[in-house]
């Protein structure tokens, strides 16, 4: 072999299959972040929240590397917030009147229906966390008999209103607010706190009195 053919042979770089690469996730993986990391960005992205308690190795990936994914979440205006207190993480959409923000994250309005049934379920989760109690619990007659009583006539029949009730609850669920343990059994989440906070509680339940009163007048 000739000076000039080693030298090539020596300057050839063999390809490196992907799964040799520790590095890589993927082939032409670019990323930077390890694997454990991108799956909780992921989840944060597509889940409302993430609880300690129901996804420990997640959790615990995510205090490790808080800073960095707050770095990611930031880099879409998305916004982290990390309740160590209540176990909870979550994402909030970043608005600003100064800068143009794509919105990735869209807020829906509740229906009269869903406020109602959430108002039930955070004065229940507050009443039983006053009591020392660290979990709360609801059965679904319990939250139709409280919340049908603020409905009217004009609501429909009670079939009807009963169905607005527990589609309340089906949508509460999807968001992670309401777990159902077993058929018509709920466990509280702590989120409850967070998407209905203890003003805002005061502020609809003053609603809800002074919109019993004035049908009780009529």
């Amino acid at each position: 072999m000739t000076d000039t053919a080693a030298a090539e042979n020596d300057a050839f770089i063999a390809p490196v299959p992907m799964e040799s690469d520790p590095d890589e996730c993927f082939a032409g993986d670019r990323g930077a972040l390890a694997p454990e990391v991108r799956r909780v960005l992921v989840r944060l992205l597509q889940r409302r929240y993430l609880l300690a308690e129901r996804s420990k190795e997640d959790w615990s990936v995510l205090i490790e590397n808080q800073q960095l994914v707050e770095s990611r979440l930031h880099d879409l205006f998305v916004r982290l917030i990390v309740d160590t207190s209540r176990g909870i993480a979550y994402k909030q959409q970043v608005r600003s009147d100064e800068l143009d923000v794509p919105i990735l994250l869209r807020d829906e309005a509740y229906s009269r229906a869903e406020t109602l049934v959430l108002v039930y379920l955070r004065t229940v989760y507050q009443r039983e966390s006053t009591a020392g109690e660290r979990q709360a619990r609801v059965d679904v007659e319990e939250v139709e008999q409280t919340v049908l009583s603020y409905f009217t006539d004009t609501d429909g029949d009670l079939a009807r209103r009963q169905r607005a009730v527990r589609g309340a609850l089906a949508r509460l669920r999807q968001e992670g607010i309401v777990e159902e343990e077993s058929e018509g059994r709920f466990l509280i989440s702590p989120l409850v706190e967070i998407v209905l906070s203890a003003d805002r509680l005061r502020e609809l339940a003053s609603w809800l009195r002074a919109e019993n009163s004035e049908e009780a007048a009529s």
